[in-house]
This record gives structure tokens, C-alpha cells and sequence, in this order.
């Protein structure tokens, strides 16, 4: 996927950013595809510096865009009625308290931002104030997650199969330790 994005960036020369923004935009909106694939190929073609900035920028604006469409969708769909318990306790969520949760939900790269986003948009959260807690809340999650994939990119091969190995083990490891919890 990353060369494929790649390939696509060098034909496109200057563009290449609003690709890369665009393929962003699409990933936040459709909230359960990892943004991974795309940071590295920023990275790869634009370099660390440069590539991190396009993929802050891209993130942020997906998450805005996909924050006014799903707001949009809840309308529509009525589910303003919805009676889980969370999406009660997010329904009257807004100001600072709102702004502060969003920030330290973004930073935790482990919880899909799709339903960050979603849960935003059933809040009482303004536009502007998400906005600027999304984002600010990704950074440093996009930080660690370029870092991550920047010394992944400059492993030898033989290395990069061995944690990938070790990784999805582990991940079966761990499904099966929570499996047998519950």
C-alpha cells in the first residue's frame, strides 16, 4: 500500500500534498482503517520533518470534515435518542470538560479514531473547540506513531519479518489471554 502511494506522489510532483491530504480526509471519514499506511508514505516521500506536517494536517482536517458529517448522519438517523450509556454521558459533554477529554482521547493512539469522532459528534461539542482538541491531541500520537513507523522503515528486512512475526503472535497471545477473562 505504502509504495503504491508512493508511485502516486512522484507522477503527481506538487499535488502529491493534496493527495495526500485527500487520502486522509478519506480514511477519517470512513473511521476504521489505521492512518498508518499514509503517514509512512509522507514520511517516505516527504521526509520525516515534512512528511509528520502533512500528516498532522491531513488527520486534522479528516477529522473535522468527518466530525460535520457524522453530527449530519446522527440528525438524519435520529439517533440523538440513543440510549447507551456512554453516548448519554456524551450527549451534554461540552466546553472545557469536552475539550480536555477529546485532547487526551486523541493522545492514546490505541483508541480508533473514528469512534472518537463519532462520540464528538453526539456531544454538544462546538465545531471550533473539537477542532482544536483533535488536533492538538493528535500530535503527539502522531509523533510517536512517525517515529514508530520511521525506524520500522529504516530496519533490514530480516528484522522487519521478525517483529512482524513477533507482533502478530503477541496480538494472538493477548486475544487469547482476554478471551479466556471473559
Amino acid at each position: 500500500m505504502k509504495e503504491t502511494t508512493l508511485q502516486i506522489f512522484e507522477h503527481a510532483g506538487f499535488f502529491a500534498i493534496l493527495i495526500s491530504l485527500f487520502v486522509n480526509i478519506v480514511i477519517s471519514i470512513i473511521g476504521v482503517f489505521p492512518s498508518v499506511f499514509i503517514t509512512a508514505a509522507n514520511l517516505a516521500f516527504f521526509g520525516f520533518y515534512h512528511g509528520l506536517i502533512v500528516s498532522i494536517i491531513g488527520e486534522g482536517l479528516g477529522a473535522v470534515i468527518s466530525f460535520v458529517l457524522y453530527r449530519k448522519g446522527l440528525k438524519i438517523w435520529r439517533l440523538k435518542d440513543f440510549q447507551h450509556p456512554v453516548m448519554l454521558k456524551l450527549k451534554h459533554l461540552e466546553g472545557s470538560k469536552a475539550f480536555w477529554i477529546i485532547l487526551c482521547l486523541r493522545i492514546l493512539p490505541f483508541i480508533p479514531s473514528g469512534a472518537i469522532t463519532l462520540g464528538s459528534a453526539f456531544s454538544k461539542v462546538s465545531i471550533g473547540l473539537f477542532a482544536i482538541a483533535s488536533t492538538l491531541g493528535k500530535i503527539p500520537s502522531l509523533i510517536m506513531e512517525a517515529g514508530a513507523v520511521f525506524g520500522f522503515m529504516q530496519v533490514d528486512l530480516q528484522w522487519k519479518i521478525v517483529i512482524i512475526i513477533t507482533f502478530v503472535l503477541l496480538s494472538i497471545w493477548i486475544g487469547k489471554v482476554k478471551g479466556k477473562k471473559t
